[in-house]
């Protein structure tokens, strides 16, 4: 009886996300967030039902899936970033979470949002993002680029004009200042390389 309670208050919520799905049919980036869709249930390792199942699911459950969702939204089309505005009065996204990229790739998850700020001229595909991460901008007003398959552990920073290749992984509570080749993973204060193409290294940033 416990289990079905359970099971049917989450049905009931779910069913009150429906009005968010508005902003998705009227949106021109329903392929990006289904692939969003697709990632975050496979991480969560929720049951794979429809998408449109998983969407009301993750819409309901995770407030830093509805960031990303309005996200995508507001880089749709005018209609859809209109409503966007009315839903959100209702549905409230995670208010430590803050995005603001010109582009952000498919893929993104986003762990924790707890204080977590994301300032990039670009992310790309299938990047995955911690808690109280900073992402953002230098004194110039100059901002990174990070790039495909990128992982960036808790506390991490990532600062001013610099590029993160594909396949990096920036260690918990380090601090980047200059670019990080593909393949790497990075440590420290500021940031040095202890694994390149999967072998143990040490090595400055350049």
């Amino acid at each position: 009886m416990h289990d079905f309670t359970i099971k049917f208050v989450k049905k009931i919520r779910q069913i009150m996300t429906v009005p968010m799905l508005i902003l998705f049919f009227i949106s021109t980036s329903k392929e990006v967030i289904i692939l969003d869709v697709k990632r975050w249930i496979k991480i969560v390792e929720i049951t794979d039902n429809s998408n449109w199942v998983n969407l009301l699911h993750l819409l309901d459950e995770y407030p830093e899936f509805r960031n990303i969702y309005y996200y995508r939204i507001k880089k749709g089309n005018f209609i859809g970033f209109l409503f966007m505005q009315i839903i959100k009065f209702f549905y409230k996204e995670c208010p430590s979470l803050f995005l603001n990229s010109n582009h952000i790739g498919s893929g993104l998850f986003i762990q924790h949002g707890f204080s977590t700020m994301v300032s990039a001229e670009s992310i790309g595909d299938n990047c995955w993002i911690n808690q109280q991460v900073t992402i953002g901008y230098n004194s110039q007003k100059e901002r990174p680029t990070i790039g495909n398959n990128v992982t960036i552990n808790a506390g991490s920073k990532v600062i001013g004009k610099v590029t993160i290749n594909d396949n990096v992984t920036v260690g918990a509570n380090a601090v980047v200042v200059k670019n990080v080749p593909n393949n790497c993973v990075v440590v420290g204060v500021p940031a040095y390389i202890v694994k390149r193409d999967g072998v143990k290294v040490k090595e400055q940033l350049i």
